[in-house]
């Protein structure tokens, strides 16, 4: 009879089935842990899941992959969970980019000499500025593949930092306060409105922020991870092909997702998480879920949210002084292929006039389906077109906060449809300019468009779960980003955050590395308790 004494699973809670949630939990399942994923939405996936209409299958947020290619942050954990990636093509060129009156795009290759050949001719005198870029994306690719942990909060963090470090990442600290804005004033460079815009598009997909605020280091990632030996793919299928292999394997190795279940709030004791409480939606049925550990893949402002009165005071305070997270405005329209032009890139960006920022209608980024790739039927195609907007202009401020009293319902249910009437109104308005300004570039009129759909932060915040439906995380400026921004270890002990809120920012590849970093930390934790 054997006396060996079988020790029990530490029990972790993960609230989010987005791509983070469900690589933290799929890793964890792997390592042996008791993992509970749940999540409110109908699908796993979050910001890059799919919805079908009509035969057509549309991605919701997210419609570009890195991190694929050996090495890579999705290659790596898939490798580790042993699954299969899916099937994908490389974006090249990785977008398209028309500025204002022409008709001739900016095409980001994946080939760094054809790159470079570009932007010189694009840009004439700019190539020192793209030289220090390429330096410094060189220098802290390196520095990140050795799994840093930004920022540290212990010992053991502050240990994985200084191992990630080699002689030439101390080039890149002389950049750690500087933004793009300053490294483009010093090449000369400021007054060169059509670079500056460019950059104002790409970076604003990337950071939620323009050339001017973006932190320099953040930016050279940003625009370098493009090119080879990395690069930006296509998935088969949808964006859903990355959740659903990371289920499989969660479940596969003993692990539980809950979906139409929401958590509603995490409990702590004496600094330390000691489980959720959990609602299921279909029954309206609540309990607490006890839990050694709970990774919460969420916005930092619903983390706050599900603290409540928990949320450390210091913590509270940080949140609030953020800069407003920008929504997305996202047009879904199914096609016929007539209204494809031939040669047509996967994914372009169009800006419509230089008044003002690049926000509110005026600049689309816009996603096609490739034929065969299994978004659309034969002989039609998808075209995904998102712009980036003030989350207040869909909210009615003030709307929610209290029940009202017999006395006004009547007035309380006529401002209710008036603001109703309201968003209908602003939301109709939106679609007919984007679909106006894509006519411009494509074949769209009522013989081609087959199906239209449009989601607003609004649609963002019920089918997802996020704060006021904002995307992307937070603005990658100097004060926010990497070594200055939200930690995966937390304030309270054994409550985590991961996803587009930490290091290193927005994209499914983002996410997973925060994922993978908190699940490093966790380990660390058990293994050391354990030890002792």
């Amino acid at each position: 009879m054997s006396n060996k004494v079988v020790e029990p699973q530490p029990r972790v809670v993960v609230i989010g089935a987005g791509i983070g949630g469900l690589t933290a939990g799929a890793l964890l399942a792997h390592r042996g842990y008791s993992v509970l994923v749940v999540d409110q939405a109908i699908v796993p996936g979050g910001c890059a899941s799919t919805f079908k209409r009509q035969g057509f299958t549309f991605d919701v947020g997210a419609t570009q992959v890195a991190g694929l290619e050996p090495g890579g942050i999705h290659h790596r954990i898939f490798s580790e969970l042993d699954i299969d990636l899916p099937a994908a093509t490389h974006c090249d060129p990785a977008c398209a980019v028309y500025l204002p009156g022409e008709t001739e795009p900016i095409s980001v290759w994946r080939d760094p000499q054809q790159w470079q050949a570009e932007r010189q001719r694009q840009f004439p005198g700019s190539e020192p500025f793209w030289q220090l870029l390429t330096d410094l994306f060189r220098y802290s690719w390196a520095f990140q593949s050795r799994d840093p942990v930004l920022p540290p909060r212990n010992g053991w963090d502050l240990w994985q930092l200084t191992k990630a470090v080699r002689p030439d990442t101390l080039l890149t600290l002389p950049h750690t306060f500087s933004t793009v804005g300053d490294a483009l004033r010093g090449y000369g460079l400021a007054g060169n409105q059509r670079l500056r815009t460019f950059l104002d598009l790409q970076l604003k997909l990337y950071s939620q922020v323009n050339a001017e605020e973006t932190a320099l280091l953040y930016a050279a990632t940003a625009l370098g991870v493009s090119q080879e030996p990395q690069g930006l793919f296509h998935l088969h299928g949808s964006m859903q092909a990355l959740s659903d292999r990371l289920v499989a394997a969660l479940e596969r190795d003993g692990g539980k997702l809950l979906m139409r279940h929401t958590v509603e709030a995490i409990h702590t004791e004496k600094g330390q998480t000691t489980g959720v409480a959990i609602r299921n939606q279909k029954t309206g049925e609540v309990w607490t879920e006890a839990a050694d550990h709970v990774v919460a893949n969420v916005t930092v402002q619903n983390l706050m949210q599900l603290l409540g009165d928990q949320a450390p005071q210091g913590y509270q305070r940080r949140v609030e002084k953020l800069p407003p997270s920008s929504g997305a405005f996202v047009v879904y329209l199914g096609v016929d292929d007539r209204a494809i032009p031939d040669d047509c890139p996967p994914h372009l960006q169009f800006l419509y006039d230089y008044e003002g920022p690049i926000a509110e209608n005026n600049s689309l980024f816009v996603s096609v389906s490739r034929p065969d790739d299994g978004r659309a039927p034969a002989g039609k195609a998808t075209i995904t077109a998102s712009s980036f907007t003030d989350v207040g202009l869909w909210w009615r401020e003030g709307s929610g906060e209290s029940e009202p009293t017999q006395n006004s319902k009547r007035s309380s249910v006529a401002a209710q449809s008036a603001t109703q009437n309201a968003y209908s109104v602003l939301k109709q308005h939106y679609t007919e300019t984007a679909i106006a300004h894509l006519a411009h570039f494509f074949n769209l009129t009522d013989e081609t468009i087959l199906h239209v759909e449009a989601a607003t932060p609004r649609t963002f915040a019920r089918f997802t779960g996020r704060d006021r439906g904002v995307v992307g995380g937070i603005g990658q400026r100097v004060p926010t980003f990497g070594p200055f921004g939200f930690a995966n270890r937390t304030p309270i002990r054994n409550l985590w955050l991961v996803g587009d809120s930490t290091h290193p920012g927005e994209g499914t590849a983002g996410v997973s590395y925060s994922a993978l970093t908190a699940v490093r930390q966790i380990e660390a934790k058990f293994n050391t308790l354990r030890f002792y």
